[in-house]
């Protein structure tokens, strides 16, 4: 199969074979991926990561081993997206670790994680994972809303760790891909999301959404211009000077929920958070039955976001138009 791996910070093009599979797991033949800033933190060093990236994707299951008749038939020829956090039960562990038996899985000790850690991803004509990490997608639901599950999961994790109905108005500071399926999550419960971000196409793009917006720097400039504070603010910039602006726009006692990832370190003042006592939470997975609930029944459609799809064969000119200023989500199909 044709599959990139990362070499020297770039993709490099390589005839593999097919993944050899484990008892319980399945291989998916890809039919879409799709690119996120964390793909291109990959290429910059993020996690140290060698193999093939990629860990958004909507494929179909071609192949299950050392499972019953019942469960081959459940699974072969589906359409399926799936769980990127590949924990102990997966790799047959026992026993599991603490993180697993807290049904904290997403934390394991041993976990590999799809296209980011010891795991070769999405970037490749196939891939392979335990059936355990796999959803069904719904017939209705088309192959470009199904790519979006992984990240709009993302998006959900945020309502099982704050009780949103607590909450009139909502800030999103950030304007790209994950800010965007923030919004949107956070619009079906809260009243009122006002994104802030710099790139007037984008805030467009969340104004169709219902969503209101607000035009900001994004430099230092920021915080002499911005009076209003929120109880509960998402940083989701993907840049290391998003956090300072946040903790100006969160108000004494609100919550900070972080969802920014990026290689390299950001220099933080922690004042603010012990003045104001702010609550800040870091927030990464989701729930992957709360994102196909929210495309199943429409209430999230994130099609509008994409850009432009390419062949798999011309990733690396996919993953330099991604970078571009006011490209949204890019996606790769194979043949």
């Amino acid at each position: 199969m044709l599959a990139f791996q990362i070499a020297k910070g770039k993709l490099k093009p390589t005839e593999k074979r097919l993944p050899r599979l484990r008892r319980g797991w399945a291989l998916v033949r890809v039919r879409l991926a799709g690119i996120c800033n964390t793909d291109v933190e990959i290429l910059r060093g993020y996690h140290d990561f060698r193999g093939t990236p990629g860990h958004e994707f909507v494929g179909e299951v071609a192949e299950v081993r050392g499972a019953s008749a019942s469960t081959k038939k459940k699974w072969l020829r589906r359409r399926v997206c799936g769980e990127i956090n590949v924990s102990c039960s997966a790799y047959g562990f026992r026993p599991v670790c603490k993180f697993c038996k807290r049904g904290s899985s997403t934390h394991c000790e041993r976990r590999t994680v799809v296209g980011i850690v010891k795991h070769d991803g999405a970037f490749a004509e196939c891939l392979a994972l335990p059936v355990e990490n796999l959803h069904v997608v719904p017939e209705h639901v088309t192959d470009e809303q199904a790519v979006f599950v992984e990240p709009l999961a993302a998006a959900c994790e945020i309502l099982e760790q704050v009780n949103a109905r607590n909450f009139k108005s909502v800030a999103v500071l950030g304007d790209g891909k994950l800010a965007q399926l923030i919004a949107r999550v956070l619009h079906t419960t809260i009243p009122r999301v006002v994104m802030y971000g710099k790139h007037e196409k984008k805030l467009r793009l969340a104004g169709l959404a219902g969503i209101a917006t607000r035009k900001i720097h994004g430099d230092s400039s920021d915080s002499k211009g911005i009076k209003e504070d929120f109880a509960l603010l998402v940083e989701a910039t993907g840049s290391p000077t998003g956090l300072t602006l946040a903790q100006q726009m969160t108000e004494p006692r609100g919550t900070l929920v972080l969802k920014s990832t990026f290689h390299g370190a950001a220099r933080v003042e922690t004042w603010p958070i012990v003045v104001k006592e702010i609550t800040v939470v870091g927030s990464r997975c989701g729930p992957f039955a709360k994102a196909i609930a929210l495309l199943r029944s429409g209430e999230v459609d994130p099609t509008p976001l994409i850009t432009r799809t390419f062949p798999l064969a011309e990733a690396n000119k996919a993953i330099a138009f991604a970078q571009r200023t006011g490209v949204m989500k890019i996606l790769l199909k194979p043949k």
